[in-house]
């Protein structure tokens, strides 16, 4: 059996007595995309917070290719492949496209001891890895606030890409767009994941996980409510589970009730 390209195993996270993640274990492949899923304090920062190196687990392993690694820092989690796209994108909207896809590691000319950056080679590239992305854009000189919600975030991802990234996290890519937009991103995060990217895509919305999602892991309250493939999982039973399934039952009746007696 063919190894994952990163496995968690039992992987859980104490601050003191408070327990922020416990016992998830899932893993991800390259060229699919593991949705996390969860409701606000589902354990879903934690989660990404441990892959990117900004905290360290409390118990359990992550391996990278059956190797077992410990990221003591984000620099180690991005040295080992893992990229993180946050929902602020660290982006300066009023700084151009290029110079955001580069954001200070541009390609440079040397004559003798003077360096200074190959803007033509910078641009091109840059426009190259978007439209490899599906955007097409026609001036990299624009301001990056100019564009939509999900350009940005193609920016971000074709970045991430295009710096070595085996595995891409997108922390909530579509919460804060609307429909059309949303939209774009799911189809980025198919092309991320067409091109051999591992993706772990987080989310609350199970509408837009289902249809990209190659594997599902659940969390509520820190905990794993399960990890499954596609077939084994239906949009309905997820929503079920994201929700506490009894717990979106009772809300349910609640509602009904209230409607009822209003």
């Amino acid at each position: 059996m063919a190894e994952h390209l990163l496995e968690l195993d039992n992987i859980s996270k104490y601050y003191g007595n408070i327990i922020a993640l416990r016992g998830v274990s899932t893993f991800v492949n390259a060229g699919e995309v593991t949705c996390v899923l969860g409701d606000n304090g589902a354990g879903k920062s934690t989660f990404i917070k441990i892959l990117a190196g900004v905290h360290q687990q409390s118990e359990g392993s992550i391996k990278m290719n059956g190797e077992e690694v410990m990221f003591d820092s984000p620099r180690d989690a991005l040295g080992s492949g893992i990229a993180t796209v946050y929902q602020d994108l660290a982006m300066v909207p009023l700084m151009s496209v290029w110079r955001n896809f580069w954001l200070g590691s541009e390609p440079t000319k040397n004559l003798g001891p003077l360096k200074w950056i190959d803007e033509a080679k910078a641009k091109r590239i840059a426009k190259e890895e978007m439209a490899k992305m599906g955007i097409d854009i026609r001036d990299t000189e624009q301001p990056v606030g100019t564009l939509s919600g999900g350009e940005r975030q193609s920016v971000a991802i074709a970045r991430a890409g295009y710096f070595g990234a085996k595995v891409l996290i997108l922390d909530e890519p579509t919460s804060a767009l609307g429909v059309k937009q949303s939209g774009v991103v799911l189809k980025r995060i198919v092309e991320a994941r067409n091109q051999g990217l591992a993706v772990i895509f987080i989310t609350h919305n199970p509408r837009h996980a289902y249809p990209v999602g190659n594997r599902f892991l659940i969390l509520n309250r820190g905990q794993s409510m399960g990890s499954f493939a596609k077939d084994e999982i239906t949009i309905d039973e997820l929503t079920q589970k994201m929700a506490g399934g009894s717990e979106l039952q009772e809300l349910e009746a609640e509602l009904r009730e209230a409607i009822g007696g209003g």
